[in-house]
């Protein structure tokens, strides 16, 4: 699996410790890490967010981690990107729910919502999870997806 990690200068702290955490995980064959390297750089999350999605939306990447104050910046800028499936999860179940139900790409986190242990949890956890498009989710994941190529603007 091929992760893309990015956060603003709120989540740097957050989003090292997470892609230290995944470059360690034997399931992760690549983390591409597109910033910021530290609290100094002030790009904005949409920027950050916006960049992770489309890497994964061209399939440079299969998964997504997102950080910035509160996940919620990030989860909306990575939403906007077609394809693209992202959402805040600050628990387990969520997690695990976010790929075997809606087939999420992307997690993001708050760093100023969520610890560093129980989001390197998280993420191990989330990993691990896969969407059964046989499963009763598909339908509906499809749904979105049909939308969404029928209204995505030109």
């Amino acid at each position: 699996m091929r992760v893309v990690v990015a956060a603003d200068n709120a989540g740097v702290e957050l989003k090292n410790a997470v892609r230290d955490l995944l470059r360690d995980d034997e399931r992760v064959s690549e983390v591409t890490d597109l910033g910021v390297a530290d609290a100094e750089d002030d790009r904005a999350y949409p920027v950050l967010g916006l960049a992770a999605a489309e890497t994964i939306a061209r399939g440079e990447a299969d998964r997504g981690v997102l950080v910035c104050g509160t996940g919620i910046g990030v989860a909306i800028s990575a939403n906007k990107v077609p394809g693209v499936r992202a959402t805040v999860a600050h628990d387990s179940y969520s997690a695990e729910r976010s790929v075997k139900s809606n087939n999420c790409q992307v997690i993001t986190f708050g760093a100023r919502v969520i610890g560093p242990e129980l989001a390197k949890k998280i993420v191990a956890e989330w990993i691990g999870h896969t969407f059964d498009p046989d499963s009763a989710s598909a339908g509906k994941v499809a749904h979105i997806t049909e939308y969404e190529q029928a209204h995505v603007a030109c």
